[in-house]
């Protein structure tokens, strides 16, 4: 009987010829590529500090620096990459969604010149807001962070400038013409964004469309079943963002 926040076979077996470690792949084999991923995922799924997992996982220290190593190196946004890629591009689907840091954990040893590590304070104390995308069935197709405070434009400013979706839909928060709406008319687009109320000239809504945006709301729901996500705890934003290309990635195999 697999222990509770195992990597179930299936999943595993779809993700561990991507990984660095692999048995043929160029340098060092890793003893047990599978056993660090479950390590991982039972940080993120139970929100506890890295010292306290279970000892079957081994030094917390080993497992927390190759998570590191790997965040920095972009193996878990590759692996991410992986299933996006079989996006379903009738429409794309943008929202965001502001998460607590937790005070212990809210920002990185300075050294040097200072990084930005997304963290900023907003209404409900130091925050960071995740910028999402999803495709016409639900799965994630890409992120971005921000501090807390930042306006939801700035995410859409970097998630949709490539977008090869047909249409685009998003909330009122949204709605700015020139610097969003046009540009995406322009790329042939069509817009599925409520007009705010005090623009002169209401935009036709195609609002059977627009009901489907529940969907980037669910895949909110679901990556926020990793407790360590729901609460920020990582100090850098290098390091957060690979445990969401990580819980991202577990969405499109489940």
């Amino acid at each position: 009987m697999n222990r509770r926040h195992e990597l179930r076979d299936d999943p595993w077996e779809r993700i561990k010829d991507l990984l660095p470690g692999r048995a043929g792949h160029v340098g060092v084999t890793a003893a047990d590529n599978r056993l660090f991923v479950e390590a991982v995922l039972y940080r993120y799924r139970t929100g506890i500090p890295w010292r306290d997992r279970p000892q079957r996982f081994g030094d917390f220290r080993v497992v927390h620096i190759r998570f590191s190593r790997w965040s920095q190196s972009g193996v878990w946004k590759r692996v991410f990459r992986g299933w996006a890629e079989e996006a379903d591009n009738e429409w794309v689907m943008m929202d965001a969604s502001l998460v607590r840091a937790h005070p212990h954990r809210a920002g990185a040893l300075k050294k040097g010149p200072e990084v930005d590590q997304a963290i900023g304070r907003s209404r409900g104390g130091l925050s960071t807001k995740i910028h999402a995308t999803v495709d016409a069935l639900g799965n994630p197709t890409g992120f971005h962070l921000t501090p807390g405070q930042t306006h939801d434009l700035v995410g859409a400013d970097v998630l949709l400038a490539d977008s090869s979706a047909d249409a685009v839909l998003a909330d009122k928060a949204d709605d700015a013409q020139k610097r969003l709406v046009e540009p995406l008319e322009k790329a042939g687009k069509q817009i599925v964004i409520p007009s705010r109320s005090t623009h002169l000239i209401q935009r036709p809504l195609d609002r059977h469309r627009y009901r489907a945006r529940h969907l980037i709301e669910n895949f909110f729901a679901k990556l926020k079943q990793f407790r360590a996500i729901a609460t920020r705890y990582d100090k850098t934003a290098r390091n957060f963002l690979g445990a969401i290309h990580l819980a991202a990635s577990l969405v499109w195999l489940n």
